[in-house]
């Protein structure tokens, strides 16, 4: 088999992918690319202790010309459109992370992008590709579920514990500009996989600011809900926040022969384990059981749970030009399109907002100059809310007193070892 040569952007959130590279017989980790010069620092060791050759650039246009044929994208998270654009245009495969774009202007710029360079792209969604989700998809393609109905999925993350170190104590950091509904391809994004369902609509509502994003210092509410309507006429319940006071991941799905659903995060097995209760399987009992199969194993010692571990794999056989079950931009577009219209129904007082099909260039074309994006530097809350709810006025003290605490964290840390 010829191994793929593969370039990551970003060297943080690209370890687990770079992992991949450097373990498997099906590519070579050829090139990473940082901009942060302490990041590319500590690859340069993590290399070296693998004894393995990798050129580190912080030059974009170095690393694009450096020889590789498909590039992974783990750069920010509302970066990822720009650098697609630029790799497909070069000729080079792509797998963004999550978000796809953050804007659609720039969801017109990838989706021509991808259409004229016949170059392949692929969506990270690794929530797609946990135990329980596997198996959901297994379950409704096979046609064990019957018509889909209904489903929710939850992705729920308290990230108060690292928000500080995470948004470099800085007001102006994306992740303390985005809207509460920005991360909808966790929580919807299995469903619309499983059934290749299309959304058509949603509706978007979020809870009020609390004392956990007033210590956190972001923009977002804590968490949202986007009710969805599929072109079945199915309804999909869509829940995921940053700032609720316990964590969870969880999903379930009623069809017209049954019901699925996966363990609770922090529950017994959690999503490695699954319910089900299917005419055709179990009758009206359910049945309980870890879902497995040849590759179940070999993917645990990759990153969340396994699931980074597929979304690698499909890529890679993609560029093959083998069979795979990778997200493709379509699909990606219909994960974070969720959210997107999510946040302006909401924005609007929950009223339904219809959510466009970016496989018809006419539809593109309509929405080819919108590239209102709250991430944007500089971005007017008061012409373009990120919420609802009034956007708090955080002081500056609020990030200096997270990056003080952050460091007086380190330091008895580091005092701790030494006693």
């Amino acid at each position: 088999m010829r191994k793929i040569k593969v370039g990551v952007l970003g060297g943080s959130r690209g370890k687990t992918m770079m992992e991949y590279a450097v373990k498997s017989d099906e590519c070579e980790l050829a090139a990473v690319c940082d901009f942060n010069g302490e990041v590319l620092a500590s690859l340069k060791t993590f290399f070296a202790e693998k004894g393995c050759s990798v050129a580190l650039y912080d030059d974009f246009d170095k690393f694009l010309s450096c020889g590789i044929e498909a590039v992974v994208l783990a750069n920010y998270a509302n970066e990822h459109a720009p650098f697609a654009v630029r790799c497909l245009n070069g000729g080079l495969h792509v797998l963004s992370e999550v978000l796809p774009v953050a804007t659609l202007r720039e969801a017109a710029l990838l989706a021509d992008a991808v259409e004229a360079s016949g170059k392949v792209y692929r969506y990270a969604e690794n929530y797609c590709f946990s135990r329980a989700t596997r198996e959901m998809t297994r379950l409704f393609r096979s046609g064990e579920l019957g018509d889909f109905e209904y489903a929710e999925g939850e992705y729920m993350h308290n990230c108060e514990g690292g928000w500080g170190e995470l948004t470099r104590f800085s007001r102006d950091h994306w992740r303390n500009r985005m809207d509460a509904f920005y991360y909808s391809t966790h929580s919807c994004g299995p469903v619309l996989h499983a059934t290749g369902l299309r959304p058509v609509s949603v509706t978007g509502f979020e809870v009020p600011y609390n004392a956990k994003t007033s210590r956190m210092g972001c923009s977002a509410t804590p968490f949202a809900v986007e009710m969805v309507t599929l072109e079945n006429g199915g309804l999909l319940k869509s829940l995921h926040g940053i700032a609720p006071s316990r964590n969870s991941v969880w999903y379930c799905m009623y069809g017209s022969k049954g019901k699925f659903e996966s363990g609770r995060e922090g529950i017994g097995k959690g999503t490695d384990e699954v319910s089900i209760s299917l005419d055709g399987v179990t009758g009206e009992a359910y049945k309980t059981y870890t879902p497995g199969d040849e590759l179940s194993d070999l993917a645990e010692t990759y990153g969340h749970g396994g699931s980074d571990f597929f979304t690698m794999r499909s890529f890679l056989r993609a560029v093959r030009g083998e069979e795979d079950d990778g997200i493709g931009l379509f699909e990606a577009l219909d994960m974070h399109f969720v959210g997107h219209f999510a946040h302006i129904s909401s924005v609007r007082g929950g009223v339904p907002v219809a959510i466009p099909d970016f496989r018809d260039p006419a539809v593109r074309a309509r929405c080819r100059d919108d590239d209102a994006s709250v991430f944007r530097p500089g971005n007017d809350f008061s012409q373009n809310p990120v919420s609802r709810y009034p956007t708090p006025s955080y002081p500056d003290s609020l990030y200096e007193e997270q990056r003080a605490a952050h460091e007086k964290a380190l330091a008895d840390l580091a005092a701790q070892k030494q006693g």
